[in-house]
């Protein structure tokens, strides 16, 4: 071997380095993960998670409620199934104000009218309060200002839905006077709400449908009873989240459905549809999956209080923390029995409520819609009302989508005529009832809805560059780089 000085062998390296830096990191052949994934993911075994919640509700008092042991077994299943199935898994306890409704009445000259009484509504006393209607007008924005309450104090109000949270229509109406609100559907179909959580809660107020309240409205002064009571106490619940062990930690893809029920009942579609087909995609994709990105599914809690454990884990972040994230999709009632096909509206091309999500929301919008559209199944858009867990995530800038069948309003007839089903009956006639069970669930809607959910995921986890400019590769190609440059660094000072 002849001896060289180390100046020329120095030079070698570094272009020879540098040589490699500058060519691009070899790309693998595309990954077949998101077909895969649809192949793999089958509605058996999604529909036998769907047995094992039903039957855990039957054996705690009929439902899986938050910080109930109906709960507490339901998240257990799950998380038990994802840690052998490789995930890392983590239990996230909240506290939460639990509600349970004991009376739900209303009465207009001795005919009783329907009403729900919202979450976290403040109590009447035993037997109610009887006072004056004072009939709300309809405008742009009904009941949404103080100044739209005139002369209602000691009344009861009767204010249209619409423009502005229920919480700030109540207190409103407690601003001016009022003693109770009585608030009607702006569609068809009964309005089951939440005031959001006890510190919004002024006045007693429930939800009535859009048809009880029209009539009601030309009663203006006409004497009412509102009975509305609900027990009220401070729990703890808790979140499930599992992480694969694979991908990028900065660049999170996160699916999430809710696993609480109401009290009322076991919360088979809503939302053991969702929580079921998540847990089953998550179990054929593994906990380590070759995959670019990191893949994250939250099991939520107490949603059914007011979106609490998914506010409660965003909130729990740093800012970087909910940097690393990428995407979040949310999947709440998939298989109602009287199924529409609804993905949320993203890009707000419907121009209808609160606008578009963050940057990205359309690009999910689009993967989810193509998937269905490409296998024949037409697909509508569906509003961002701050109804589920995509809420605390939208409102910290986090790109969001999701799929959604319907709740307690009513098909259409062009919908129909385009999905099949009822006209004129509620996508889901068992919506926060006892009867939401085995027998409530379209499966083919579930089915189709799992696939569209097991290719969008599988999907993002080999790249996001779609929703947030992220390529794939990037990962392998940040530490090659800095390899190349801390070598370059050491030859330079030899």
């Amino acid at each position: 071997m002849s001896l060289r000085s180390k100046r020329p062998l120095a030079t070698l390296v570094l272009t020879a380095a540098f040589a490699t830096a500058a060519t691009p990191v070899a790309t693998a052949a595309p990954s077949r993960l998101p077909d895969q994934l649809v192949k793999k993911t089958d509605a058996g075994a999604i529909n036998r998670h769907l047995i094992a919640l039903q039957r855990i509700a039957d054996s705690h008092g009929g439902n899986r409620a938050a910080s109930t042991e109906g709960h507490a077994a339901s998240a257990e299943y799950i998380a038990g199934k994802l840690e052998a199935a490789g995930y890392a898994v983590t239990r996230q306890e909240f506290p939460f104000t639990y509600t349970e409704t004991v009376a739900q009445k209303l009465a207009v000259g001795g005919a009783e009218v329907p009403i729900i009484v919202m979450t976290y509504s403040p109590s009447t006393p035993a037997g109610g309060i009887t006072a004056p209607l004072a009939v709300v007008p309809v405008d742009a924005s009904p009941g949404c200002e103080v100044s739209d309450y005139a002369g209602v104090a000691g009344k009861i109000v009767l204010v249209s839905r619409g423009s502005c949270p229920f919480a700030q229509k109540q207190a409103a109406a407690a601003d001016a006077g009022a003693v109770g609100a009585v608030i009607y559907n702006n569609e068809a179909g009964p309005l089951n709400g939440t005031l959001g959580d006890p510190a919004s809660a002024r006045i007693p107020t429930g939800g009535i449908s859009q048809a009880d309240g029209q009539a009601l409205a030309g009663q203006n002064g006409a004497t009412v009873t509102l009975d509305l009571r609900e027990f009220q106490e401070q729990r703890t619940s808790y979140n499930v989240i599992a992480e694969t062990k694979t991908g990028r930690k900065d660049n999170v893809v996160m699916a999430g459905a809710h696993l609480d029920s109401v009290p009322e009942g076991p919360g088979i579609n809503d939302n053991g549809t969702g929580s079921a087909a998540l847990l089953e995609i998550a179990l054929q994709l593994g906990g380590k999956p070759k995959v670019e990105n990191a893949v994250r599914f939250g099991f939520w809690s107490a949603e059914e209080f007011g979106l609490v454990g998914s506010t409660h884990y965003v909130d729990s972040l740093s800012a970087e923390q909910q940097l690393d994230i990428a995407l979040y999709m949310n999947f709440d009632m998939i298989g109602s029995p009287n199924a529409g096909y609804f993905a949320y509206d993203g890009d707000d091309s419907d121009g209808v409520g609160s606008g578009p999500g963050p940057y990205g929301s359309a690009q999910i919008e689009q993967a989810l819609t193509g998937y269905l559209n490409g296998r024949g199944v037409p697909t509508e858009g569906t509003d961002f009302d701050g109804r589920s867990d995509y809420g605390e995530f939208i409102a910290v800038g986090i790109p969001s989508g999701g799929l959604f069948t319907g709740a307690e309003d009513t098909k259409t007839p062009e919908q129909a005529a385009k999905w099949g089903g009822q006209a004129g009956v509620a996508y889901d006639p068992c919506y926060h009832q006892g009867c939401d069970n085995l027998g409530n669930v379209d499966r083919v809607a579930l089915d189709r809805n799992a696939d569209a959910i097991a290719w969008t995921v599988g999907t993002f986890a080999l790249s996001t560059e779609s929703v947030n400019g992220v390529s794939p590769g990037e990962a392998a190609a940040k530490p090659h780089r800095q390899a190349v440059a801390a070598k370059a660094a050491e030859l330079s000072a030899a």
